[in-house]
């Protein structure tokens, strides 16, 4: 596993950090770690989270989503 060293972060950001993995029973360091991995998340973690989402959307009627469609292809650029 990779090592990565971040330098000049601003000392406000270093106590939120602290005090969120306070919060959260982990060190910083796993916070940062945890952070990371939900912003940067593997294609495939992505498509299944976008899906699992989509679960518990309200289903939307044709001619709603014909509507949207029609509207993004007609806005000016």
């Amino acid at each position: 596993m990779a090592t990565l060293t971040i330098r000049n972060v601003p000392e406000d950001l270093v106590v939120r950090l602290k005090r969120a993995a306070a919060r959260k029973g982990r060190s910083m360091e796993q916070e940062v770690r945890e952070l990371l991995k939900t912003r940067y998340q593997s294609k495939e973690a992505a498509i299944a989270s976008m899906r699992e989402s989509w679960k518990t959307m309200p289903p939307t009627p044709r001619e709603q989503a014909d509507k949207w469609l029609e509207d993004t292809r007609n806005r000016p650029i």
